[in-house]
């Protein structure tokens, strides 16, 4: 659990790609595309008497399997040598272990640090408990909000820097869902940052407030681009 106490600080890269240039992942073509049309913002409410933290336990753990699985996908093309860093846009983020030490990593390792770290919190019963009669941990809600965190890294990267592959794999109506899922249920429960999540407002907007996602006003515009792109500070 100490990996959580750290924080993974991200900055302006100050690196200006083709892909910024022109994201095509915005384009009108590929923000419709999704694998249902159901109306998240229904499934993501919580339950008659089914307990807050028993259903961001269930949920949690559902988006990180999810998640994962979207970015083994693409992890073949995510490498040292095409990622040498975890970028998102125009932001960079840095790993920062138990010990607060900020660690150099290019992406698979940012991920794969993501990945372990998680994978070890859900399986611990001593925060994710499972049997009868276990309680959640004080911290609990506050936890889910830093893996929530990292897991959003992750489905950044996916979209800024193998968006390609994923068209080409035909499995971005899957990641558009995915998005549209999580980020409606981070907003429902208030588990991400709104800060933390500028770096994609102009996505957000366009695939919540898409038909079938009920998850935002607004006419599908991407007003909140430019914003995006310069809001993002080292933290």
């Amino acid at each position: 659990m100490d990996w959580l106490m750290g924080k993974s600080k991200a900055k302006p890269n100050g690196k200006k790609t083709a892909s910024e240039e022109k994201k095509v992942y915005l384009e009108p073509e590929h923000t419709k595309s999704r694998i249902t049309d159901f109306e998240f913002k229904e499934l993501v409410v919580l339950p008659r008497e089914i307990d807050l933290n028993e259903w961001l336990a269930s949920n949690t753990t559902t988006f990180f399997h999810h998640i994962n699985l979207q970015y083994s996908t693409i992890s073949e093309f995510c490498t040292g040598e095409t990622c040498q860093t975890m970028a998102v846009c125009n932001t960079q983020y840095y790993w920062y272990d138990e010990r607060g030490k900020k660690v150099k990593c290019t992406a698979p390792q940012y991920v794969d640090f993501v990945m372990s770290s998680v994978q070890k919190l859900v399986t611990d019963e001593d925060v994710f408990p499972t049997k009868y009669g276990r309680e959640f941990p004080s911290s609990f809600e506050s936890l889910v909000k830093k893996i929530c965190k990292y897991l959003f890294h992750v489905l950044g990267h996916i979209y800024w820097a193998h968006f390609k592959e994923t068209l080409a794999l035909e499995l971005h109506g899957h990641l558009n869902t995915l998005y549209v899922h999580f980020i409606l249920f981070a907003r429902e429960f208030n588990l991400l940052d709104p800060k933390e999540t500028a770096v994609m407002d102009d996505l957000t907007e366009v695939l919540c407030s898409s038909p079938g996602s009920s998850g935002a006003t607004g006419d599908g515009t991407s007003s909140g681009a430019s914003g995006a792109q310069n809001h993002v500070k080292e933290r």
